[in-house]
């Protein structure tokens, strides 16, 4: 028997790859929305916020990093403003 020849099996196996690939291969290509819509409009902030502020586990450690942020963030700006003079 010459062995250059696929069995079924083998050619079944060849062709399921084939039309594995090329399904990857259109679905990768598929049409892009222009319009690409933010699934927020809320900032980084004002999502923060909400969340400090709802009643979800942890919503207070939230708040309380928030507080810590704010203010470092302001003896941070006033450093800034004592080395200008």
């Amino acid at each position: 028997m010459n062995e250059s020849h696929l069995n079924g099996s083998q050619w079944r196996r060849g062709a399921l790859l084939l039309v594995c690939g090329l399904a990857c291969l259109a679905a990768g290509c598929g049409a892009r929305s222009a319009a690409h819509e933010p699934a927020s409009r809320l900032t980084e902030a004002q999502r923060d916020t909400a969340i400090a502020r709802s009643q979800i586990p942890g919503a207070a450690a939230v708040g309380r990093a928030l507080d810590v942020a704010g203010r470092e963030s302001a003896h941070a700006a006033q450093m800034d403003t004592l080395q200008g003079r």
